[in-house]
């Protein structure tokens, strides 16, 4: 079976939640499509398919069948190094072969490539990297690249600008000439006596006819796209927003046609046929606009990227575009100035400010061998660094990457809002029908019966929004998943950014989370029976433990290097995880471990159980050392607690939650820690393997369960992760944006676990306020409407604002303080 593939594509023409459930239908109808998922705030479609079934043509096609688009760029490209035509057709064929590229043209006589392209799957970037690895040069017309995306949706709201300003011409006028007509006014010249009206003075026949040709522009020039997607809702055997303002307005135009003929008597509504149409297409303009302030998080970690990289090449120092940095290429950095890429310095020594990635605020020393991410600023001095990671590959592009998956995903919670929208539309139809026929059989009668019943209807057709309710989730979770990304908060979907707000019990890792996880030895005591000395029982102990990868292990090594001490070599290395470690050094049997390891193998401590006691009980990890079976000596080895735990652990108790603590360690040492920092929970010697059984413990053992986040270091924590309702991974450097957990801490400090269930209770506030305004919007005006107490033109003012409302209640979600 071949592996499945994810392709990410941006829809054009989607203006409410049916138009979601459109895209999303006629995707999955595709025969090799696994899932997909369509995000109107994001304005994107996510699909995993099977690639042996299905190519991206056979999407765009289904996406346009279904009556929207998808956006594509044009890159320009001046071809270097074309020998003849044969090298022009060879070139193309490479360029069409490359995902996300639906046409290419190479010119050999002009020298230019035209390539129209996905902006979603591929780049202008990785469009000059497929001409060089081809065998030739490309330069790019017109200088910077563009982002076609953006561009594709700055030419909408420019489209939706123009047919608006051409809406308010003919709109503005016709309504104030309709009003000032029926009430009397005018000039004489407006009006005509009437024999029927008993000679009063009524408008003359040929206002009917100025009032037709003001509205009939805007009609079927300003209001042609909700016929055109009208029609292709209806044809793909569903009914979305256009369908209700297509209905209502032509309900009141095609009405008044008759009565401006003379076959009918009564009162022309193209005034409230044209105000709707523009009402709703200003509506709409001011929610593209909003909407794409929503994603302003992602192109500020977009800008953050610096423009061009210096690079040594041929022991010569040359300027180069960021796109053409290669990995292995020696990187030059003056202070001030960004790194351009993800590398580990070669020489130099400088502080980095990497606050725009990490959210803290202190600069972070480097030094030969540490690494560097790209976008971040060099402070002080000289860098010289190998690149390591470039292109979609640095820590930057992961982070951007990650960000918009999460924008693109569904929140649990909007699963009522998708369900209610794929019923709305024909049941608000059929209400516009019943308040139709309750008003013109069932009402009072009156003279003109029928237009009442008929605007009423109109009203009922325009106040109906579909739109607040399918936005009411997606821009609360771009704007909140945007703002975690500019704090150093990263959220995998968006699931997780709901569920982190419903949490009441947040255990922490001991080693690394509260703690520096660089634990360093503190004492070391020898059995008084024995004839070890200090000296000599480390040496020992840290011959065992060289190159040991735990922790405690490590700072044994490092102490025995620092004083001095010459290893010697083992044989017979076996290590017991949760244990300890042993091996034979110079014909001697050497164990390494704790008490548990001790009383496993029946070996005694003697008169060193006291001291164990006493190391445990000052929050230090005793590490027992046996020579051939006996009690030799004790090591201590303490952890120092990171800066900020200890506040953050008061912040989380703030907002009402357990905080409980996980470790290996014994009883005594974990109690001391725990009461150092305000701990209310201590779970100790839990081996790494029991971790996500204690954590479903703290999930199952209590009635209603409870939501438990799990934050640990996301390396040796990952059962205990995946296990908890919230994963929470502290951590640092450039491969935070690869850790498995739902919800990632880019810096390494605590108080990010408070900020990011703060963020995340926000936004949970921010959907069900504009949830709560969506139905209620729509409960209270719709019978308004039908009851007769709703002028279509207040109507499609209400509508039309009713989806800014919402855009803009997520947007206030930027201000909020985390």
């Amino acid at each position: 079976m071949t592996a499945p593939k994810q392709l990410t594509l941006p829809i054009t023409g989607m203006t409410c939640a049916n138009c979601v459930a459109t895209v999303e239908r006629n995707l999955k109808k595709l025969d090799g499509v696994q899932s997909a998922v369509v995000n109107l705030s994001s304005e994107r479609a996510t699909v995993d398919f099977d690639p042996s079934k299905l190519t991206l043509i056979d999407f765009i096609s289904r996406v346009e069948r279904a009556g929207y688009g998808v956006a594509t760029g044009e890159a320009d490209l001046i071809i270097k190094r074309l020998a003849d035509d044969n090298d022009a057709r060879r070139l193309e064929k490479a360029l069409t072969s490359l995902d996300g590229v639906l046409e290419a043209q190479v010119n050999f006589t002009t020298e230019k490539a035209r390539v129209k392209y996905v902006p979603t799957i591929i780049t202008q970037a990785e469009l000059r990297r497929a001409v060089a690895a081809a065998g030739f040069e490309a330069l790019e017309l017109g200088g910077e690249a563009e982002d076609a995306e953006a561009k594709a949706r700055e030419h909408e709201i420019n489209e939706q600008r123009r047919l608006l300003i051409i809406g308010l011409i003919f709109t503005v006028p016709l309504f104030l000439f309709a009003m000032a007509r029926d009430f009397g006014l005018l000039p004489d010249a407006f009006y005509a006596m009437s024999a029927m009206e008993g000679m009063a003075r009524v408008p003359a026949a040929w206002t009917n006819w100025l009032m037709l040709a003001l509205a009939t522009p805007v009609q079927f020039y300003v209001g042609w796209q909700y016929y055109v997607g009208a029609y292709k809702a209806l044809r793909n055997k569903s009914a979305n927003m256009d369908v209700l303002i297509a209905m209502g307005s032509s309900a009141a135009y095609f009405y008044s046609i008759p009565i401006t003929l003379g076959l009918l008597m009564g009162h022309v509504y193209y005034e409230t046929a044209a105000v709707i149409i523009t009402l709703i297409k200003l509506g709409k303009f001011l929610e593209a606009r909003a909407k794409g302030r929503t994603s302003e998080a992602i192109k500020k970690l977009m800008g953050l990227r610096a423009k061009t990289a210096r690079v040594i090449r041929d022991g010569e120092e040359t300027e180069v575009s960021i796109d053409d940095v290669r990995v292995g290429d020696i990187v030059l950095v003056r202070p001030g100035e960004k790194i351009p890429v993800d590398g580990v310095v070669i020489e130099g020594r400088s502080a980095v400010d990497e606050s725009m990635l990490t959210g803290e605020s202190l600069p972070v020393e480097k030094k030969q061998g540490d690494t560097v991410i790209g976008a971040t600023l060099n402070k002080l001095g000289m860098l010289k660094f190998e690149a390591t990671k470039v292109g979609k590959e640095t820590a930057l592009a992961q982070i951007i990457k990650l960000v918009e998956d999460a924008q693109g995903s569904k929140a649990p919670i909007q699963k009522l809002a998708d369900q209610v929208s794929a019923v709305f539309v024909p049941i608000v139809i059929v209400i516009a029908l019943l308040t139709f026929a309750g008003w013109y059989f069932f009402a009072p009668q009156v003279d003109d019966q029928f237009t009442r019943a008929l605007i009423n209807m109109v009203a009922v057709l325009v106040i109906a929004c579909p739109c607040a309710m399918g936005l009411a989730t997606p821009t609360a979770i771009m704007v909140g998943t945007g703002k975690g990304a500019e704090a150093g908060i990263l959220f995998r979907n968006s699931e997780a950014l709901e569920r982190a707000g419903k949490v009441n019990v947040v255990v922490l890792d001991k080693t690394g989370t509260i703690t520096k996880g660089q634990p360093a030895v503190t004492d070391v005591i020898t059995n008084p029976q024995l004839p070890f000395t200090a000296d000599e029982l480390l040496r020992l102990a840290a011959s065992v433990e060289k190159g040991s990868e735990h922790p405690l292990g490590e700072a044994i090594w490092a102490e025995a290097t620092t004083r001095g001490l010459r290893l010697a070599e083992t044989a017979g290395f076996k290590a017991e995880p949760g244990h300890g470690v042993q091996a034979e050094v110079e014909g001697r049997s050497v164990i390494v471990g704790n008490k548990r390891m001790f009383e496993s193998r029946g070996i005694p401590l003697g008169s060193l159980e006291s001291e164990v006691s006493r190391l445990q009980s000052e929050a230090k990890t005793a590490m027992l050392v046996a020579v051939d079976g006996v009690a030799a000596g004790v090591i201590a080895v303490a952890d120092t607690i990171k800066d900020g735990s200890k506040e953050a652990i008061a912040e989380l108790h703030k907002m009402g939650l357990k905080v409980a603590m996980i470790t290996g360690d014994n009883q005594k040492t974990a109690e001391a820690i725990a009461r150092e920092v305000g701990i209310d929970q201590v779970l100790a010697e839990v081996l790494p393997e029991g971790k996500s059984s204690e954590v479903k413990k703290l999930q199952t053992h209590q009635s209603p369960m409870n939501i438990v986040a799990m934050v640990g270091d996301g390396v040796n924590d990952a059962p205990a992760l995946a296990q908890a309702d919230v994963g929470i991974a502290i951590g640092t450097g450039t491969d935070v944006a690869m850790a498995a957990a739902p919800v990632t801490l880019m810096s390494g400090d605590l108080r990010g676990v408070a900020r990011a269930i703060q963020l995340s209770r926000k936004t949970l506030r921010t959907i069900k306020q504009n949830l709560f305004w969506a139905f209620f919007y729509n409960v209270i005006l719709i019978p308004a409407a039908a009851l007769g107490y709703l002028n279509p033109m207040l109507a499609a003012g209400a509508m039309a604002f009713s989806s800014v409302f919402v855009v803009s209640n997520s947007l206030r979600l930027r201000r909020a303080k985390i």
